[in-house]
């Protein structure tokens, strides 16, 4: 059943979206907190990514964009790391930490990777903190996405867990 979430994840993906209001985040950090094998957490979630990126810049974009974007993938998966916290501990206080930690992880890794990488921002202390300052309307929407995205999946997957244990018990 985890792994409909990576799929559902990434059909939402391709719906239409305020930009970075997108459900990839939390299926990190799902991926991280219920999958059976570690492995596969972050695997399964990293491959459906980077075929979706692929899609998306082949077939929405064109091929304007570029398709290799290590920091995204790894900042997503530094979420995923973040969800393995939540292994045996989820409520929620602990998702909407893990959700807001996962955010803002995500925010310093590929706004980094956007200083590191780019043209867009001098390569000194002061163009670091215009990058992230610069980015800040961004992190907004990301968190408003993730806080979202992890509420519903995490949400659904106790309703039905839940209710799976009573259709089992009769």
């Amino acid at each position: 059943m985890t792994y409909a979430y990576v799929v559902a994840a990434i059909l939402l993906r391709l719906a239409p979206h305020p930009w970075n209001v997108t459900p990839l985040g939390s299926m990190f950090l799902f991926s991280g907190a219920t999958f059976k094998s570690r492995t596969a957490s972050l695997l399964v979630p990293l491959g459906a990514l980077m075929l979706s990126d692929l899609a998306v810049v082949r077939i929405l974009y064109g091929g304007r964009y570029e398709w290799f974007t290590p920091w995204t993938w790894l900042a997503f998966l530094f979420v995923g790391l973040i969800g393995w916290m939540l292994r045996g501990r989820i409520t929620g206080l602990n998702v909407l930490a893990a959700s807001l930690g996962g955010s803002i992880v995500f925010f310093v890794v590929t706004n980094f990777g956007v200083w590191v990488d780019g043209q867009l921002y001098a390569h000194t202390w002061h163009g670091l903190i215009e990058c992230y300052v610069m980015a800040l309307p961004f992190f907004r929407n990301a968190i408003l996405g993730d806080l979202f995205y992890a509420a519903v999946m995490f949400g659904s997957y106790d309703w039905l867990t839940a209710r799976m244990r009573r259709l089992r018990a009769g």
